[in-house]
């Protein structure tokens, strides 16, 4: 029996919910991070139709793991009243869905990083204001061109802000030319889970161990209990939106179909687990 317990994208196996289902059950996998149902992302879906999904999961025995919102997905110096509204949204939403995790990211910089450092601080600290009392917590993912794309930003991050915690993408972390073994160690007090996605240096994402994130290894230093798969092997629907257009990640072409793509993704993870 693995020691971890699975969760994942599954917009990434297929665009409706029938289908995700489907396709988390066929992979043995009980929990998701929520992200995109039925071709809409999920903070673009009405609170009635979030009802609706809360409730097929719940007769499915599927779990919302995270939210994986695109909260602070924004450029630091766009409107921060309109983002505002969208975060107190993803609050609902978790609310509706049982999810106490919610994704979110550290703004995108376009100058130099020391100075929106306090802006930054800032509105992350207004999001954990915000979400006082909610049961949700807060967690960072690193992510190219944003604030906390390396281990040394994210750090800052985390020890001023220590209620917010990490989301570890070994990917994300490749692709900024970040070693992701000493990013571990660095953020390993602040993780609360990770994403499993791989790439190599060249930025093509591969899948789990096919790559340079070291994921074996750090699945052997990992001391949480979920992992979050987050393939990328395939143009889903959605992927374009998810990056930056000169930050976005390059998809290896190497499947014939997404449900196809995702399920060997799956068993590529669930192989280096064995391994653990």
């Amino acid at each position: 029996m693995s020691k971890f317990r699975y969760a994942a994208f599954a917009d990434e196996a297929a665009e409706s919910l029938d289908e995700q289902i489907k396709a988390l059950k066929e992979n043995e996998c009980s929990l998701i991070e929520i992200r995109g149902v039925n071709g809409k992302n999920i903070m673009d879906t009405p609170l009635n139709e979030i009802k609706e999904i809360g409730l097929k999961l719940k007769e499915t025995s599927i779990s919302v793991w995270s939210l994986g919102s695109p909260i602070g997905k924004i450029n630091i110096n766009d409107d921060f009243n309109n983002h505002i509204e969208s975060f107190k949204k993803a609050l609902e939403i978790c609310d509706i869905l049982g999810a106490e995790n919610m994704r979110i990211f550290s703004f995108y910089v376009d100058e130099n990083f020391e100075s929106v450092r306090e802006k930054v601080l800032e509105r992350l600290n207004t999001f954990v204001e915000l979400s006082q009392n909610s049961g949700v917590t807060l967690c960072h993912e690193n992510e190219k061109g944003i604030y906390g794309d390396i281990a040394i930003r994210c750090l800052d991050i985390h020890k001023n802000i220590p209620q917010i915690k990490a989301v570890f993408d070994p990917a994300n972390f490749v692709q900024c030319n970040q070693e992701s073994l000493s990013a571990f160690e660095m953020l390993l007090p602040y993780i609360k889970y990770m994403h499993i996605k791989d790439a190599n240096k060249d930025g093509i994402v591969k899948a789990a161990g096919l790559g340079d994130g070291e994921i074996l290894e750090l699945l052997k230093r990992y001391k949480g209990e979920v992992l979050t798969l987050e393939p990328h092997l395939w143009e889903f629907s959605g992927l374009k939106n998810l990056e930056k257009d000169d930050n976005s990640s390059v998809v290896e072409n190497a499947f014939t179909s997404q449900r196809g793509a995702f399920d060997y993704a799956f068993n590529s993870l669930k192989s280096l687990v064995k391994e653990v």
